[in-house]
C-alpha cells in the first residue's frame, strides 16, 4: 500500500464526524486508507462497513483497517457496486451514521499498467474496476463514430471530440485496438499538446472510463438511495429504505465537474426538502496537501447532514 494516500482526510474526519459505537459505510473502500483512520474513533463497539468492486482491493482494505481498529470494531465488507450498498445495508438490518464516498479510483489502478488505466504505461485496455461488463477496447471498437464522440463530449469535456472520435475510427478500421499506448497515441496525435501541460489522451481516457464503470449512473443511484434514506429517517418512508440514522453524516469527494454537480444538486434537494442541511460549499484541499499530493487538486468534498441539523 505504499504511496497510498487518501485525500481530505483531515477533513473527512472533522465533517463525519465519527464517535464510539457509531456505524460507518465507507462506499468506495480502496485500499482503505480514510477508514483506517475512521476505526479507531469509532471504538469501543463501533461497526465499520466496507465497500468495493474491485475484490482484491477490499481483501487489502479490511486488513488494513483491521489493524488500526486492533479488534474493537467490527469491520465487515461488501464486494459490489456502491450503488446496491444501501439496499444491502437495509437487508442487513443495519442504520449508518456516516457514509463516504470517495469517487476517484485507487492509485493502484493507474500504477498497474495490467489493468488499462494508464495512458503512461502501456497495457490491455480494460478499464474495468471489478472485471465485468464490456472493455474499454471492446467499447472503441464496437461503437459507432457517432456514440464514441458523445461519450468522448460528454463524459470526458473533451472540447476535440470530433476529433479524436473520427481519428478511433480510422485507426480501427486498420486492425483493433488492444492496448492503453494504442490509444494514448491516437489522442496525441489527434489533439495538440495544450500550454496547460495536460497529456491529450487525459479526457479521452477519463471518458472511457466513465462509461465502462457507469459511473455516473452508480453515483445517481447512491444519491438516490440517500434521499429515500433521509425520508424514512424522519418517518416518511417504507422501512425497507431505512439504512440512514437520523442525523447521519454523508460526505462525498468529486474529482470532476460532472461528479460535483449531481452531488450538489442532490444536497441541495435534501435542503429544500428539510431532509437535510449542508453541502452547498464544497471542502477543498489546502495549499500543503495539493503540494504533498497533487491528486488532491481537483478534490471536493461535500458533507449533508441527515435531519436538517447544521453540519
Amino acid at each position: 500500500m505504499a504511496g497510498h494516500v487518501p485525500v481530505l482526510l483531515d477533513e473527512v474526519i472533522r465533517a463525519l464526524d465519527p464517535r464510539p459505537g457509531q456505524t460507518c459505510a465507507d462506499c468506495t473502500a480502496g485500499l482503505g486508507g480514510h477508514s483506517a483512520a475512521i476505526a479507531p474513533r469509532l471504538a469501543p463497539e463501533g461497526r465499520l462497513i466496507l465497500n468495493d468492486l474491485d475484490e482484491r482491493n477490499l481483501t487489502e482494505a479490511a486488513a488494513r483497517v483491521g489493524e488500526a481498529a486492533g479488534g474493537a470494531v467490527e469491520v465487515e465488507t461488501v464486494c459490489g457496486n456502491f450503488a446496491e450498498l444501501p439496499r444491502r445495508i437495509a437487508a442487513m438490518g443495519a442504520r449508518v451514521d456516516m457514509v463516504l464516498a470517495d469517487l476517484g479510483f485507487a492509485s493502484v489502478h493507474v500504477d498497474e499498467a495490467a489493468r488499462g488505466f494508464s495512458f503512461s504505461r502501456d497495457g490491455p485496455l480494460d478499464m474495468r474496476y471489478g472485471g465485468s461488463g464490456m472493455t474499454a477496447a471492446e467499447v472503441l471498437n464496437a461503437l459507432a463514430e457517432d456514440e464514441l464522440a458523445e461519450i468522448i463530449r460528454d463524459l470526458g469535456e473533451e472540447r476535440h471530440w470530433r476529433r479524436v472520435a473520427s481519428a478511433i475510427v480510422r485507426r480501427r478500421a486498420e486492425r483493433p485496438f488492444e492496448t492503453t499506448s494504442e490509444l494514448a497515441d491516437v489522442c496525441r496525435s489527434a489533439i495538440p499538446r495544450g500550454a496547460d501541460g495536460i497529456d491529450p489522451a487525459t479526457r479521452t481516457f477519463q471518458a472511457l472510463r466513465i462509461h465502462v464503470n457507469d459511473e455516473l449512473g452508480s453515483l445517481d443511484a447512491l444519491l438516490a438511495a440517500v434521499e429515500r434514506g433521509a425520508r424514512a429517517a424522519g418517518g416518511g418512508q417504507s422501512v425497507d429504505e431505512s439504512w440512514l440514522a437520523p442525523g447521519a453524516r454523508v460526505g462525498i469527494i468529486s474529482f470532476h465537474s460532472l461528479e460535483d454537480r449531481l452531488v450538489k444538486r442532490a444536497f441541495r434537494r435534501l435542503d429544500e426538502l428539510g431532509l437535510g442541511e449542508g453541502g452547498s460549499r464544497p471542502i477543498s484541499a489546502g495549499a500543503a496537501e495539493v503540494s504533498s499530493n497533487p491528486r488532491a487538486r481537483s478534490a471536493k468534498l461535500r458533507v449533508v447532514r441527515i435531519g436538517g441539523c447544521a453540519v
